[in-house]
């Protein structure tokens, strides 16, 4: 790192040259990366619904329910106007590729509107689940769902729908969220550095890692199916984790430079410092979001590759970028100027401070405040670690009621188009939008006994318990597709309820089934195949990223017992959050409340989500104070001194970093996508706790307790790990820069 940081010194307008024309060049592809994200990619491999998913694709195109539309008349529209609503969406159903509107289906809708009112048309098409959702997406944009044309309102039904109406609003909640993230943030730094010229570059090189992975995100869409939320998800995480990163490294530049060490030698004191932090730090984030591909689910997948990109960059912006920019503003990003003079003018005249208090909190070294409370917490450690610990199993207590459920249409809020078009379409359709498809394969062309068993079948299931109608079968080659209307909404527990008696009972205790190799699909069962999967995934999830993180805290601070408190100290936190999640949106606690609605259940995926994101980013505050404490531990071997000293020294930082998190993740809370909200309350919660009841009490009582033992390490294991450290970088030349 010290040579690293004497390159960038000598050769900075290079450095800045290259990451311009890198942000020139990323530009154009930038602004392209939506092209080809898809808003599928959410189907089980192996599973009953993909099989059905695939059999539709494959055979059954012409015939099986993709995409419906309901069209609703107000009382004043002439029969010109009803029939020019068919042949409207007739139209533009003919611009999509593989989705088509039946003659017969447009004919029969044009007698319905005219005869009451309202009518269903159902698409057919041969594309696959994630496919539908594009097309749908593609259809809301050319027929504005919910917006009356001539006195006929059209909407938009089925589950395919539902998700392409949830990309629409996450994306344009999430955007307002972004514009609105960067002034609070901007506000905070320049309270925590008090220069314009500081609080700019952490800005500077969020922006530069965001744009970046824009880019490389187009790239990846081209090789992989690429999930339309991967972009809010590395835009999320990429600013908070760009600007922190910059703050810790720039906040150690600063410190150095007050303390009396030349330009370039605070450059490289700081990039083998707070530098290799950083690298450690990108690291066990980077470790924590591929958790996340233990799940064989290819949306998933998409978004952590996203997150994992925007820290991968960031850490390149904050080592390269952010050291050659230092080295060009030199003094500048030191404490001053008009903000300097404004922050004093504010202390003297709003807080009443006197010149010898503003100028003490001015002193170089660690904060008097820090210190303070450093030196309480630590002689009351049990009272810290017992009270603390109480607090956070109070707060994680409601993670044991926790249930997950996958209910798209509660995130609409009521009165929008997708809710009231699919509560039209249960009341025309007698139950669901989205029918229960079962597709049973043959070993061959079905014979006379074969196709008497699909009529037994139809007629069993017809008198089913939760069945509104069967359609009659469909056949296509050596297989056979039934269509069933439940008499529930599609979404709603009695239709899952139905999915899995149907697989488990009914079915198996058919003469079919003895025929045939049947499965049960549809986007009941394909939501309740993804719900399954991640539920049981989360063990795979959970101990893989406590294992790599355990490992990376184990090379960094040469110890067995600390990466297991950082561990454990880190779940008590995420558990803290999850309960507060569970309380809020399951139970209900805040209806009301800043647009707060339970919904009886969290999202299945911000589980894994959540867990991989909080759990690496509060790896950052860990790596980061631990950095420090160890710093001083290997200068003087005092395990109690080094923990005062490296916490009063670092607290202020991770103080702001913590804050800076807190107020972008808080931001998103104020979207009105429930599954949004969960992501970033969840998020801001944890980050919250961890920076301040965890890393700022606990931390340094547990280590007060365990004395010595903190750097306990067998020797034949120190020896076999590579030699990391923080401590003794060599000291360049004096000459300056």
């Amino acid at each position: 790192m010290n040579r690293l940081a004497g390159v960038i010194g000598r050769r900075r307008r290079l450095v800045v040259g290259i990451w311009v024309l890198i942000v020139v060049c990323a530009l154009p592809f930038a602004a392209r990366q939506t092209e080809h994200l898809s808003g599928g990619g959410f189907d089980v491999p192996g599973s009953q619904s993909k099989q059905v998913s695939d059999a539709l694709q494959r055979d059954f195109g012409s015939q099986a329910d993709g995409i419906s539309l309901i069209l609703k008349a107000q009382a004043g529209a002439s029969p010109a106007d009803r029939a020019a609503a068919v042949d409207r969406v007739r139209r533009e159903v003919a611009t999509i590729d593989e989705v088509t509107l039946p003659p017969a289906t447009a004919l029969r809708a044009r007698r319905e509107l005219q005869r009451t009112g309202t009518a269903v048309l159902p698409l057919r098409s041969d594309q696959s689940s994630d496919e539908l959702i594009d097309s749908a997406a593609t259809l809301r944009e050319d027929l504005e769902p919910g917006t009356a044309v001539a006195g006929v309102t059209p909407y938009l039904i089925g589950q395919p729908t539902i998700w392409a109406g949830l990309q629409e609003i996450s994306k344009h909640d999430l955007s307002q969220a972004e514009a609105g993230g960067f002034p609070i943030v901007a506000l905070i730094l320049l309270v925590v550095f008090g220069s314009l010229a500081a609080a700019a570059l952490p800005l500077a090189l969020g922006f530069v890692s965001v744009l970046v992975t824009g880019a490389l995100i187009y790239f990846i869409s081209l090789q992989m199916t690429t999930s339309v939320f991967v972009t809010n998800m590395a835009s999320m995480i990429g600013i908070g984790v760009a600007i922190d990163y910059s703050l810790f490294i720039l906040a150690r530049y600063r410190e150095e430079r007050e303390l009396g060490l030349g330009k370039r030698q605070a450059r490289a004191k700081s990039l083998s410092t707070s530098g290799l932090a950083v690298s450690f730090s990108g690291l066990a984030v980077i470790v924590s979001l591929a958790g996340l591909w233990m799940v064989d689910n290819q949306a998933l997948r998409s978004m952590a590759l996203g997150a994992m990109v925007v820290v991968g960059v960031s850490i390149l912006t904050a080592t390269t970028l952010l050291p050659a920019l230092i080295a060009m503003l030199g003094d500048r990003v030191l404490p001053g100027g008009i903000v300097g003079r404004v922050e004093r003018f504010l202390k003297r005249r709003v807080l009443r401070r006197s010149e010898a208090e503003v100028a003490a909190v001015s002193t170089p070294g660690p904060s008097r405040f820090w210190a303070r409370w450093t030196a309480t917490v630590m002689s009351h450690p049990w009272t810290a670690v017992i009270g603390v610990s109480a607090v956070l199993l109070v707060l994680a207590s409601p993670l044991l009621s926790l249930q997950t459920g996958t209910e798209t249409l509660g995130q609409f809020p009521k009165g929008g188009d997708v809710r009231v078009g699919n509560e039209l379409a249960a009341v025309q359709l007698g139950g669901g939008s989205d029918p229960v498809q079962i597709v049973a394969a043959f070993d061959g062309a079905p014979t006379g006994a074969d196709r008497a068993a699909v009529a037994g079948f139809a007629d069993q299931l017809a008198g089913t318990a939760g069945i509104s109608s069967v359609e009659p079968p469909a056949y296509a080659g050596d297989s056979v597709l039934i269509q069933a209307t439940p008499s529930t909404a599609s979404e709603s527990d009695a239709s899952v309820a139905l999915v899995e008696r149907l697989r488990e009972s009914v079915v198996p205790a058919t003469a079919l089934s003895r025929l045939a190799s049947v499965d049960v699909g549809g986007e009941t069962a394909r939501s309740h195949d993804v719900r399954e999967q991640i539920s049981g995934s989360m063990w795979k999830i959970v101990l893989f990223v406590l294992a790599l993180s355990f490992l990376v805290l184990m090379v960094m601070l040469r110890s067995l017992i600390l990466p297991l408190k950082a561990v454990l100290m880190n779940l008590l936190s995420i558990g803290a959050a999850f309960g507060v999640l569970v309380a809020i949106f399951q139970w209900g606690w805040l209806d009301g409340f800043l647009g707060f609605e339970g919904q009886g259940a969290l999202d299945t995926i911000n589980v894994p989500l959540i867990f991989a994101i909080v759990f690496g980013l509060s790896m950052d505050y860990e790596v980061f104070l631990m950095s420090r404490i160890r710093e001083r531990y290997m200068r003087h071997g005092d395990n109690e001194r080094a923990v005062a000293e490296g916490l009063s020294s670092s607290a202020r930082t991770i103080s702001s970093a913590a804050l800076i998190m807190t107020a972008v993740f808080s931001v998103f809370v104020l979207t009105g996508v429930p599954s949004i909200k969960e992501i970033g309350l969840g998020c801001a919660i944890a980050i919250a706790l961890d920076a301040t009841l965890v890393r700022l009490i606990l931390v340094p009582a547990a280590m007060k307790l365990m004395g010595d033992w903190n750097w306990w390490m067998p020797s034949w294991l120190d020896r076999a790990l590579p030699d990391l450290s923080f401590e003794h970088p060599r000291e360049p030349d004096p000459a300056e820069a």
